[in-house]
């Protein structure tokens, strides 16, 4: 079962007609703004995928892009000038896409998603927060526009239990698999501004792995160094192709309600660079090709690895690779946000955790920004995960990357 993810930025110091804009009615409504939504998130979380594993090569990963693009996406709406400027860059928004239309769409996307959450299939919670401090005059158009969003934090009086207020929450968006995302220091008297996601998913697979099949076999970490690890195994009907472009034999594994599924991209075991050539060259055209519903089912013999990971990654160096990296200047200009001077971010954390089992995965993530200063296989198909692969978990009508990740060493 998979569990959650949280992201957080922290800084310091109604649709108004002139909210983003001298005059926000005159935007004409973009029927194709959602699906830009989308094709911009799918973009920006394959660029973010390459920078962490390059961050981390020899680790193993675990995060949602999609809980650090909300969090950024707020950042966005937030922000004005250079630094709107370079989000939009770096989120990979359409050019032609404007903040009203972004909006409507963002505002859509979160109530069809409520809406669709099929507790009786499959569960999945994103949550986006503003934590301001009681002192910063919001904008009123703001206030309206994100009422659900805003809550108002004494950062300035009382740092230690604004912080402990946000990991609480944090904790109960994902149902305590994310603890203490905020660290000792991450709130001080200064801190002005904290925004935050936090995501839950929780899955049960089509068809499950029968416990009594699970048992210790090889995982092969490198050429040179293998570890025993529980197995899962079993033998169904599956979707499975090879990918010349990915450089890896691909597997769906359905959850209960088909909407979401996990996809493992495995290399070729005698590949040293396959997990990174995999990341490389996945694209938002080469991922369509793997998640459409065309190819055919096949009788697979499936083992896969049983296991749990948890990873903090520290965002601001991966995220000043991709360009963001003006959120953490300076002169970060938030004035859509309010008009008051010395908003700016410090630093990004993201926490993530996995847990993957016979009956299906549980994943959580929590995300925040904040400042205080090949060869086929024969017949019938074996898909025999005992080396290092890359996995995603893959949210079908909207295009969206949930989590994603690389096991690499159960031992770390």
């Amino acid at each position: 079962m998979l569990k959650t993810c949280a992201v957080v930025l922290l800084a310091l110091s109604t649709v108004n007609s002139q909210c983003f804009y001298k005059d926000d009615s005159s935007k004409k409504l973009d029927p194709e703004a959602r699906t830009s939504l989308y094709r911009g998130q799918l973009e920006f979380t394959l660029n973010l995928f390459e920078a962490i594993n390059k961050a981390v090569p020899d680790d193993n990963v675990f995060f949602s892009p999609f809980s650090v693009y909300h969090a950024l996406v707020l950042a966005y709406f937030s922000s004005a000038g250079q630094t709107e400027r370079s989000l939009k860059e770096s989120l990979r928004i359409d050019n032609n896409l404007d903040k009203v239309n972004l909006m409507t769409a963002y505002k859509v996307d979160k109530r069809s998603r409520g809406a669709n959450n099929n507790s009786d299939s499959y569960e999945f919670t994103s949550v986006n927060k503003m934590f301001v401090d009681s002192e910063l005059q919001v904008r009123h158009c703001l206030l309206d526009m994100f009422s659900e969003e805003l809550e108002s934090l004494n950062f300035h009086d009382n740092p230690g239990e604004a912080r402990d207020y946000i990991n609480d929450w944090v904790m109960r968006v994902t149902k305590n698999n994310i603890k203490g995302l905020l660290p000792e220091d991450g709130i001080t008297q200064a801190t002005k501004l904290v925004l935050a996601n936090a995501a839950y998913f929780k899955g049960v697979w089509a068809s499950k792995f029968p416990k009594e099949r699970t048992k210790k076999e090889a995982f092969f970490v490198s050429e040179t160094r293998q570890t025993l690890v529980p197995f899962m195994k079993q033998k169904g009907t599956f979707h499975y192709m090879v990918s010349d472009e990915l450089g890896a034999q691909i597997l769906e594994l359905p959850y209960k309600g088909n909407d979401i599924s996990m996809y493992i991209l495995l290399p070729p075991y005698s590949m040293k660079e396959g997990v990174s050539n995999i990341i490389a060259n996945l694209t938002p055209e080469r991922l369509a090709a793997v998640v459409e519903e065309g190819y055919m089912g096949r009788e697979v013999i499936v083992e896969i690895p049983k296991f749990t990971i948890e990873r903090s990654l520290p965002l601001r160096n991966v995220l000043e690779t991709l360009g963001v990296g003006d959120l953490f200047n300076a002169t970060a200009d938030f004035s859509t946000l309010s008009e008051q001077k010395g908003i700016l971010f410090d630093d990004a954390v993201h926490k993530a955790r996995i847990q993957n089992d016979e009956e299906g995965t549980v994943a959580a993530a929590a995300t925040a920004i904040f400042g205080f200063r090949s060869s086929r296989p024969a017949e019938p198909t074996r898909f025999i995960a005992n080396f290092p692969f890359v996995y995603l978990i893959y949210e079908r009508p909207t295009n969206s990357i949930l989590f994603m990740g690389v096991y690499r060493d159960p031992k770390k």
